[in-house]
C-alpha cells in the first residue's frame, strides 16, 4: 500500500506544472504578453544606433530559461531600422553568437520594417556555459521590441508559446 501512495504522490507532483503561464498587457508596454512565471519590471538607458534611448523590461525565469519583452521608443522614423538592427546584433555579441539563424516572423499589427524578424543564437555565457537565445524583434509605429527566450536549453514548446503569446491589444 505505501509503495501506491508514494507513486500516487510522484505522479501528481509530476502534473505541477512548471511554466505557469499567464497572459496579461504591462502597463505603458502597448502590447499584451504571455508569460510563463511572474515578471520583474525593470528600466535602463541604453545606446542604440548613436543615441541613449529609454528601455523597459519585463522578465522572468522558469524552467532552466530566462524570459524577456523589452521595448523602446524611437524619435525619429528614419532611425527605426538602424535602431533595430544594432539591438540585434548587441543580443548576439552578448551572448558571444557562434552559430545565428535568422528568419522572418511577424504578428499582426506590427509596422513593415526589413531589420525585424526571428534569431536562433547558440553561444556562451561569460562564465562559458553554454547558451541557446530565441529572440524576435519586431516594430509598432515608432517603438520598437524585443523578446528573448535564454537558456541552455529552451524547451521549444515554451519558445513558441512565448512567442506566440505576443500581441496587440484590440
Amino acid at each position: 500500500m505505501m509503495i501506491w501512495v508514494t507513486l500516487a504522490l510522484l505522479g501528481l507532483g509530476g502534473c505541477s506544472p512548471a511554466l505557469d503561464w499567464r497572459e496579461f498587457t504591462p502597463e505603458g508596454s502597448g502590447l499584451v504578453v504571455t508569460f510563463p512565471c511572474r515578471t520583474d519590471r525593470h528600466a535602463r538607458p541604453v545606446s542604440l544606433a548613436g543615441e541613449t534611448l529609454h528601455m523597459e523590461m519585463l522578465v522572468c525565469s522558469a524552467a532552466d530559461a530566462t524570459y524577456a519583452v523589452s521595448f523602446l521608443d524611437v524619435a525619429d522614423p528614419a532611425r527605426l531600422s538602424a535602431v533595430v538592427a544594432e539591438w540585434r546584433e548587441a543580443a548576439v555579441r552578448n551572448v558571444r553568437g557562434t552559430d545565428v539563424r535568422r528568419s522572418a516572423w511577424g504578428i499582426k499589427g506590427t509596422t513593415p520594417n526589413d531589420q525585424v524578424g526571428r534569431l536562433v543564437v547558440t553561444g556562451s555565457l561569460p562564465d562559458g556555459a553554454p547558451v541557446q537565445e530565441h529572440a524576435v524583434f519586431f516594430v509598432h509605429g515608432l517603438r520598437v521590441y524585443s523578446a528573448t527566450v535564454l537558456g541552455a536549453k529552451p524547451a521549444p514548446e515554451a519558445v513558441e508559446i512565448f512567442f506566440s503569446g505576443l500581441k496587440f491589444p484590440g
